[in-house]
């Protein structure tokens, strides 16, 4: 039974070669080609499908690929972003420093026979009731008290407490602060005192003076506290009181004491005490 398996195996080998030939010879002659066209139809509708099926999964694995590849160059360019931009602050603070400190160097190449020393702003205390700041010098850089602080824009304050590496600055928009003043334009004296509310108050101005808004309010250096001719500020409203022998005016500060960084502390300056001169009048009428 074995040896007729194996007999009929090797003529149905021999069988399907010879119809595989002779289908081959048909095919070749062109005599089958209606029922190739038939038996194609069905045929290529069902390779189209997997063809397509086939691309459609090509295509979403190459998407997916891609959308990883995005999202990896997307991170790499936001980690990038991200320190250009500190990068970015870094430098425009650089530059802010840079410009501010230029400032300062320019005011004291045009100021003659005035020593200065550079401090920054280290704190604020600007409740209602002090301004004050306080700066990174002190006794060891020559620091003392009454020394005047300034700015390229004009008065800040002057020193009233130091420590070794510190002092504290009395702003001149405390409402304890007085300034012995005068205007730009018509020299007439006052003093600038001030307000709870952080302006600033020229009082004590005759009334017979021209004031006008836009006028320049110097130092007059009057008393001693403080140089002469060092701005104060700029006047934006005057006022007369009925019966009052002196006039006001408001007084606008060209600094921003809430954004102070660096100041410039006049070293040079020392403030003249004349009390006791006050006191010799009083007891020698």
């Amino acid at each position: 039974m074995l040896r007729n398996w194996r007999a009929n195996r090797i003529v149905f080998f021999f069988v399907c070669m010879f119809l595989c030939g002779g289908l081959i010879i048909i095919s070749a002659a062109g005599t089958i080609a209606p029922v190739e066209g038939v038996l194609a139809t069905p045929l290529n509708f069902l390779s189209g499908i997997f063809n397509d099926i086939s691309q459609t999964v090509n295509s979403a694995i190459t998407d997916l690929s891609e959308i990883q590849e995005l999202r990896q160059r997307n991170a790499e360019l936001e980690e990038a972003l991200a320190q250009f931009q500190a990068e970015l602050v870094g430098l425009r603070e650089i530059n802010s420093d840079y410009q501010r400190l230029s400032d300062l160097l320019e005011y004291t190449t045009s100021v003659q026979n005035q020593e200065f020393v550079t401090a920054d702003v280290i704190n604020f205390d600007q409740s209602s009731l002090l301004r004050t700041i306080v700066i990174n010098r002190g006794a060891r850089d020559g620091i003392a008290r009454g020394m005047p602080v300034v700015t390229r824009q004009g008065l800040v304050g002057r020193i009233v407490e130091v420590s070794a590496s510190a002092s504290r600055v009395l702003l001149i928009n405390d409402p304890s602060s007085y300034v012995s003043a005068r205007l730009q334009t018509s020299r007439a004296e006052g003093s600038v005192e001030g307000q709870l509310t952080g302006n600033l108050r020229m009082i004590d101005i005759p009334l017979n003076a021209d004031v006008r808004e836009g006028d320049l309010v110097l130092t007059s250096g009057l008393g001693g506290n403080f140089p002469a001719d060092i701005v104060i500020g700029q006047v934006t409203s005057t006022r007369q009181f009925e019966f009052e022998l002196n006039q006001e005016a408001e007084v606008r500060s060209l600094i921003n004491f809430d954004t102070l960084e660096f100041v410039l502390v006049v070293t040079s300056f020392q403030p003249v005490d004349i009390s006791v001169f006050e006191n010799e009048d009083a007891q020698n009428p």
